[in-house]
C-alpha cells in the first residue's frame, strides 16, 4: 500500500492532532463571534478557493471555506494546487492509496484518479507530490468530511483551458467536491498587496477570468482561472468568504502575503 506521507507537518501546520484541533476550534470561535450573518455558516458548496500558507497566517481564511464545503457532505474531494518544488509540464494526479495526516489517514480515491488520468491524458509524477499547497488542505478535509476520499492534483505549466474541463467534469458528480489552492500577492508592502489582491478578488467576484491578467499575482492563478471558467460554464455563483494578509497575524506590513477564500454556489 502506497502512502503519500505528510511532507510539511510541523512546519506549515502542527504535527500534533491536539494542536490542530485546538487551532480549528479557535478559528471557529473567532468566526462565530465576528460573522454578521450566521446563516452563512449553513451554506453548502462543492467548490472552494482556499489559501495554503502556514495555519497561523491563513488558517482562519481556509477554515471558513472548508467548513462550508463540509456542509455539502460530498464523498470525495479533488484538491488542486500549484507545484512549488518541481517543474511540471502539465498536471500530475496522485496514485497513492492513502494520504497521511496527523488526524488520521485519508483514503485516496484510486478509481477517480485513474479515471482522470485516462479521460484527460494526465500522468503521475511522484516527486511533485511533496507539495504543501495541497497537503495543508487535508487536515481540514479530515475534520469536516471525515469519511471522504481524496484525489491530489498538482499542476505546473498548464493552460487553464485544459484544467477547466476537468473541474467541470468533477463537479458533474453531485458527490464530488473541488478545492482550488492559491495564495495571492507575495512580499509587497501592505498597501501595494491590497491593491494587487483587489484585482484577484474582483475577478473572482465577477467570474471574469480576463481580469486576472490585469495584475493579479496569485501563485495558483492557473487553478483560479480554470475554476472561474468552469463556474461560468456550469452556472455557479461566487461568494467571497474572507480576505486578509500575513500582517494580520505578524503585525509586519512591510512584506506581506495575501490570502482569500471563496465558495461557488
Amino acid at each position: 500500500m502506497k502512502i503519500r506521507e505528510a511532507a510539511v507537518a510541523g512546519q506549515f501546520y502542527p504535527a500534533s492532532p491536539e494542536e490542530i484541533k485546538a487551532m480549528f476550534d479557535h478559528f471557529n470561535r473567532l468566526l462565530e463571534e465576528s460573522i454578521r450573518d450566521p446563516e452563512l455558516l449553513k451554506t453548502k458548496t462543492r467548490a472552494v478557493i482556499v489559501p495554503h500558507a502556514g495555519y497561523i497566517y491563513s488558517g482562519f481564511t481556509a477554515n471558513v471555506a472548508h467548513r462550508l464545503l463540509g456542509n455539502s457532505g460530498v464523498e470525495r474531494v479533488a484538491v488542486i494546487g500549484p507545484s512549488h518544488r518541481v517543474y511540471l509540464n502539465g498536471m500530475s494526479v496522485s496514485e497513492y492509496d492513502l494520504f497521511e495526516t496527523p488526524l488520521g489517514d485519508l483514503p485516496v480515491d484510486r478509481g477517480l484518479a485513474s479515471e482522470i488520468i485516462r479521460k484527460f491524458g494526465m500522468g503521475f509524477v511522484p516527486e511533485a507530490h511533496h507539495e504543501h499547497s495541497t497537503e495543508v488542505q487535508m487536515p481540514f478535509i479530515k475534520t469536516y468530511l471525515p469519511d471522504a476520499r481524496v484525489v491530489e492534483l498538482v499542476y505546473g505549466d498548464e493552460n487553464p483551458a485544459n484544467l477547466a474541463p476537468v473541474i467541470e467534469w468533477l463537479l458533474s458528480d453531485p458527490k464530488t467536491g473541488v478545492v482550488i489552492s492559491t495564495d495571492l500577492s507575495h512580499y509587497y508592502d501592505l498597501e501595494k498587496a491590497k491593491r494587487l489582491d483587489s484585482i484577484c478578488l474582483d475577478a473572482v467576484s465577477t467570474l471574469d477570468p480576463t481580469r486576472l491578467h490585469e495584475g493579479c499575482e496569485a501563485c495558483g492563478k492557473i487553478g483560479v482561472e480554470a475554476m472561474l471558467i468552469a463556474a461560468r460554464s456550469v452556472g455557479l455563483e461566487p461568494l467571497i468568504l474572507d480576505y486578509r494578509t500575513s500582517a494580520d497575524a505578524s503585525g509586519n506590513s512591510s512584506q506581506v502575503v495575501g490570502y482569500m477564500s471563496a465558495a461557488f454556489i
